[in-house]
């Protein structure tokens, strides 16, 4: 049921989540400090907000508008971060692809090339947001992550974007009282006249994983590594280039944060870039493991199926699977359907599952198809473009077992926001232990007279109950850790012997 429908035009209003507050992006040009319509048709107003919206949804019937933090390219995209730590704030970060706004308008912003120490065109904006008073909000660094020129310290010129920041969130308080006007004009997107040719200056998504301190910037023209332990100061440690990426979309990291994909949506998602005759580099992920600090580039993965000419398909937004031992993803490919695959071995990928709807239109091309394909708490949920959304459930087959399904449900999240990852954690359960020994017989690590020994034993130790099945699981982890140094697969196996050793001590 539909309970409000709150006006406030911007573009692409880009919208995050976290308890209580709503932020959102805002680069168009037309985008008002008070959220009417009509625009602002001077090419240069301090009624103008491009940067990063805030509103109160405790009342989600009645969200208000908290404030407005201004940032000189605005904002297409954000990513909110967690500090580990830190329960009292969140942070922003915010790295607009538009040009950059004269400094008239907002005191601080300067365009420039590679040379100028001062230019809004090669930072990161990152935005404090303290819980308890989001009006307070506001710009506390702005480090420069496309080249290695050195940031200045705190000058008068990022004091003046700072002293903006916090005008502009003043008057968004003051104005916010009013309701939106329910007339007026459309949205669009920010066109500022370019800048200088400076090479890569933008990124469009941010994927962040606070636990590990890394971040991956998805950045137009390349992908980077950041170092997030402190939140508030990211500093990039790495960047790679990539002939065959036509445009780095976004980032996933795997579970431990050793390898991290990045994805290219080659002509912004609209083109069929899946058929026979096309490269399979095209539209596809990129994966690298992360080696001291550096990216390592393994190779690529694609839908290995061809698509038509009437289906646009590239690789688009996804989210990893929490099957234990191993690193699966699924991802959206748009008419390409979506994809599940595994990536445990960075440099040969495969596809271990699939929902394809076939074009929406086989005489014509038509935009459609799946844009994001996440895993939540069992199931997949896909937003697809023109038919609606769609949510799947894995199947077992040869090559994902029934038991790596159930370990992968005991994972569980009260929610979920895929740019800022978190990292899965299995509680005990027999499921678990299960998984492990399926993924043993599947790379024949450990022998099959074995295997069949230990899932009789684990089967009777789940039929036992208080100290008799306590017994049963210690032994049986003390037994197979010892046969540890003679296995094909010694990692696995010490998974499962600390699975099963964990699963004891629950009971």
């Amino acid at each position: 049921m539909l309970v409000n429908a709150y006006t406030c035009p911007a573009s692409q209003n880009d919208v995050s989540v976290f308890k209580n507050l709503l932020f959102m992006s805002s680069e168009a040009t037309n985008s008002r400090q008070d959220c009417n319509f009509g625009g602002v048709p001077e090419p240069v107003s301090e009624n103008r907000v491009r940067g990063i919206r805030i509103f109160d949804i405790s009342d989600i019937a009645h969200p208000k508008l908290v404030t407005s933090v201004q940032t000189c390219r605005g904002s297409h995209t954000h990513t909110v971060v967690t500090q580990p730590g830190d329960a009292n704030n969140v942070y922003i970060y915010v790295s607009g692809t538009s040009g950059v706004r004269p400094g008239d308008e907002l005191k601080g912003c300067k365009d420039g090339g590679l040379d100028d120490p001062y230019s809004a065109r090669f930072r990161l904006e990152v935005i404090k947001v303290p819980l308890a008073k989001p009006g307070t909000a506001a710009i506390v660094s702005s480090p420069r992550i496309f080249n290695s020129l050195p940031v200045p310290p705190r000058n008068e010129e990022r004091a003046a974007i700072d002293a903006a920041a916090r005008a502009a969130a003043a008057a968004a308080r003051g104005e916010a009282q009013g309701a939106p006007d329910a007339a007026g004009g459309r949205g669009g997107r920010g066109n500022a006249p370019a800048g200088p040719p400076t090479g890569p200056n933008q990124c469009h998504d941010i994927t962040v994983y606070p636990e590990i301190g890394l971040a991956g910037g998805a950045c137009a023209g390349l992908g980077l590594l950041l170092d997030i332990h402190d939140a508030a100061h990211p500093f990039r440690i790495d960047m790679v280039g990539d002939a065959n990426m036509s445009f780095w979309h976004s980032a996933t990291f795997n579970n431990d944060g050793t390898k991290v994909l990045f994805s290219d949506e080659w002509g912004g998602g609209s083109q069929p870039r899946c058929r026979a005759t096309d490269k399979p580099e095209w539209g596809a992920d990129a994966l690298f493991t992360i080696e001291n600090k550096n990216l390592v580039f393994h190779g690529y993965y694609k839908i290995p199926a061809a698509q038509t000419n009437q289906e646009n398909c590239v690789a688009h937004n996804g989210s990893l699977i929490p099957i234990p031992g191993r690193d699966v993803m699924v991802q959206a490919f748009y008419q390409g359907g979506v994809t599940v695959f595994d990536w445990t071995d960075v440099s040969h990928p495969k596809e271990i599952a699939f929902f394809d709807r076939g074009p929406v239109d086989a005489n014509r091309p038509v935009m459609g198809g799946s844009w994001s394909a996440y895993w939540y708490n069992g199931v997949i949920v896909s937003s697809e473009i023109a038919r609606g959304l769609d949510i799947y459930e894995l199947l077992p087959s040869g090559l994902i077992t029934q038991n790596e399904l159930d370990a992968a449900k005991t994972v569980h999240f009260d929610s979920y926001n895929t740019q800022d990852q978190r990292k899965f954690v299995w509680p005990p359960s027999f499921a678990l232990a299960k998984a492990y020994l399926d993924q043993l017989e599947r790379s024949n690590g450990l022998a099959a007279a074995r295997i069949q020994a230990a899932r009789a034993r684990l089967a009777a130790a789940e039929r036992a109950n208080g100290q008799q099945r306590r017994t049963a699981l210690s032994q049986l982890a003390t037994q197979l850790n010892s046969d540890v140094p003679g296995t094909a697969d010694q990692a696995k196996l010490k998974l499962l012997s600390a699975a099963l050793s964990d699963l004891a001590k629950a009971h």
